[in-house]
């Protein structure tokens, strides 16, 4: 009997161990999300033979052809013979569309058309720069050369008119050909300005 009552006092006590629950740990790994850069905002003027003229703020991955068509896009009078729709822009970026009778003006014989393209580049009299000109090298490469060129060639160098380019004749008739194209500056009336405009496009 004593056996038994023990047995029964032991059964009684006795609590099972609980089995340790594995806790799995949740491991929440945080993706990293790349939050989409901003793009840049560039502010393009664009004139000229244009729907709607004006100030346009575009991403810098735009082309001159994404500023014409935000403006509203050509009127039928626009001419972009010279100009360069797929060139990227620029902040503060000024493109001007010319209209038919500017450009056929401008093509009346191939030294104007030169005159014209470089006209685009670098305009003179202080005129507004168009940012929007092709300057490829064909375009640029062509250059004339001051002891042989025509007065009707000379006449295609930004800022040189008739006299001026008749000055050059006669320069070089009296004094010899030009021993550099710095030499150009003796003539009357060609100074430091005048030559930073043609410097890059005239040769010996």
């Amino acid at each position: 009997m004593l056996l038994t009552g023990l047995s029964s006092i032991f059964i009684l006590n006795y609590k099972p161990k609980k089995k340790e629950e594995k806790k799995e740990l949740l491991v929440t790994k945080k993706e990293d999300k790349e939050e989409p850069q901003a793009m840049e905002l560039l502010k393009v003027d664009i004139k000229g033979e244009i729907i709607n003229p004006g100030i346009y703020s575009l991403t810098s991955t735009s082309r001159v052809i994404d500023v014409i068509e935000k403006a509203g896009g050509l009127t039928q009078n626009a001419n972009t013979t010279v100009i360069n729709l797929s060139k990227k822009i620029t902040d503060e970026m000024v493109i001007i569309i010319y209209s038919n009778e500017q450009v056929a003006n401008f093509s009346k014989t191939k030294e104007i058309e030169q005159q014209v393209q470089q006209n685009c580049i670098k305009p003179d009299n202080n005129a507004l720069k168009n940012d929007a000109c092709i300057t490829d090298e064909t375009t640029t490469s062509s250059k004339v050369s001051i002891n042989n060129a025509t007065l009707e060639q000379l006449q295609t160098l930004p800022g040189v008119g008739e006299a001026k380019a008749q000055d050059i004749i006669n320069y070089r008739n009296s004094s010899g050909p030009f021993q550099s194209i710095e030499d150009i500056k003796n003539v009357s009336g060609i100074g430091e300005s005048l030559f930073a405009k043609i410097k890059d496009y005239i040769t010996l």
